[in-house]
């Protein structure tokens, strides 16, 4: 028994050994993928047009002998790389999709790159650039202890209302995995242990016929009508849904001229809910609401649906195991020029926004409850074993789609809590790669959380990835 107790605890220290020198190495490499970063930051490319970012991300992933396999679901930006044979097979996620409208400079006032172009508001870059750092220090580890498994790199494209990761998982790509590990910017460090709101998004397009509005109304066809009809149906369905739903549309078409009927129209509309069952008959009525319109204005209504992901179903062992990692690792201290930045940029937020300046250096203990938002993450987190991580790339009090965030993610303060991310998956994987209890917890935590729950894509099979959602 002390002979065998003896040889764990040499074990451990050896490990912990392991744990301290892959820091030290990635602190050195910490640079570069800085850069990286920062290349993806400047491209800032919208959903399904990632093109220059998936190619600085797949050739470095090349350059460090992985594997890639390409255009993964007939989507041109959709990849997965891979290092190393067998089992356990490790995977890591990455986005790298900027959002609409949000350019901005790094500056810690209001400052557009240019007016109305895209800006990586949720931090995408800095995302996508630590699963690339963390996988690289992960593959390196196991070729210089020859540690047999898997580490795979996910590339996944869209998670800004795309669902880039649910036409992959009907793919069939993650079937073989047995953990996976996430991360989200963030204006604070924690592992998580909550879950999020299920999504459905659609595109509701209303065809109706053109005539001049002032000398012959009574030929045309409103499509706007119809939208506008959907749209007021959808305000009284409000007081009739449960308390946590969240609806939300912008009208993407208006039509073309005031004096001219408009032909066509279009509504884009997105509706949540904690339980994607719950969110199933939500949905169901809001569709109706778009049939109502079109039956009140003889128009014609079709429907392109965008996205529909599942709530995030968290677990217990991979969240207890990343919380003692980012521990390890540690939380994101300013310079002074940087807490300069950060006291002007927080004159620009509501003067009770969110958590203290200084609380960046802080790991907070993960929470249980949800968040108030989306991604196509929870399609994965149902499939196979999740961890989810965010760390403080933002300065705090900072919201996530903002302008204050594009600037954070673009500068030094958006990377250090990058690093903090990558360093904190890579001692995570390298637990999960030498210790077979971290898996077999992390399944138990699945099935428990699951509770025999079978999970089903609510994307149609023959429904095709939506890879111009974002034109207008």
């Amino acid at each position: 028994m002390r002979t065998l107790l003896a040889t764990m605890i040499c074990a451990a220290a050896a490990l912990g050994g392991d744990k301290e020198t892959l820091l030290k190495q990635m602190d050195t490499r910490a640079l570069h993928y800085g850069e990286v970063s920062r290349k993806i930051w400047e491209f800032a490319e919208v959903g399904y047009k990632e093109y220059k970012s998936a190619d600085l991300l797949k050739s470095e992933l090349r350059q460090a002998g992985f594997s890639i396999e390409e255009n993964i679901a007939g989507i041109p930006t959709a990849f997965t790389a891979s290092w190393g044979q067998g089992g356990p097979i490790i995977a890591v996620l990455g986005e790298y999709d900027a959002l609409p409208g949000l350019s901005q400079d790094t500056t810690p006032d209001r400052k557009p790159i240019a007016e109305g172009a895209p800006g990586h508001g949720c931090g995408h870059n800095l995302l996508g650039t630590a699963s690339l750092f963390a996988v690289v220090s992960i593959k390196d580890w196991l070729a210089s202890r020859k540690v047999p498994g898997t580490i795979r790199f996910y590339g996944t494209p869209a998670e800004e209302g795309g669902g880039g990761k649910l036409y992959m998982a009907r793919a069939g790509v993650f079937k073989d995995v047995d953990a996976v590990l996430s991360w989200h910017p963030s204006d604070t460090n924690s592992a998580s242990k909550q879950s999020s709101l299920a999504i459905t998004s659609a595109k509701f397009r209303f065809y109706g016929k053109p005539a001049h509005a002032a000398a012959a109304p009574d030929v045309g066809r409103s499509a706007l009508d119809g939208v506008m009809l959907m749209g007021n149906a959808v305000e009284f369905l409000r007081e009739h849904v449960p308390e946590s739903t969240r609806i939300h549309y912008v009208i993407s078409n208006g039509g073309s001229a005031p004096n001219v009927v408009p032909e066509f129209a279009e509504l884009f509309l997105y509706a949540r809910h904690p339980s994607m069952p719950i969110l199933d008959g939500i949905w169901n009525r809001i569709v109706k609401c778009a049939q109502a319109g079109a039956l009140a204005t003889e128009t014609r209504m079709e429907m392109e649906l965008i996205d529909s992901s599942y709530n995030v179903l968290p677990n217990d062992a991979l969240a207890a195991l990343v919380d003692r990692n980012l521990r390890q690792v540690g939380g994101v201290t300013y310079t002074k020029e940087e807490q300069s930045f950060a006291e002007n940029l927080r004159q620009t937020l509501p003067p009770d926004r969110g958590r203290p300046l200084g609380s960046q250096e802080q790991i907070h203990a993960p929470t249980e409850g949800y968040f108030s938002a989306s991604s196509d993450v929870g399609d994965v987190s149902w499939i196979v074993p999740t961890a989810a991580l965010g760390t403080a790339t933002f300065v705090p009090g900072v919201p996530a789609h903002s302008w204050q965030s594009t600037a954070c993610a673009g500068m030094s303060i958006g990377r250090k809590g990058m690093v903090v991310a990558a360093k904190t998956i890579a001692l995570t994987g390298i637990d999960l790669f030498t210790s077979p209890e971290h898996l077999q917890a992390a399944r138990a935590s699945f099935e428990q959380r699951r509770a025999g729950y079978e999970y089903k894509s609510r994307i149609p099979a023959d429904h095709k990835p939506p890879l111009n959602y974002r034109d207008k």
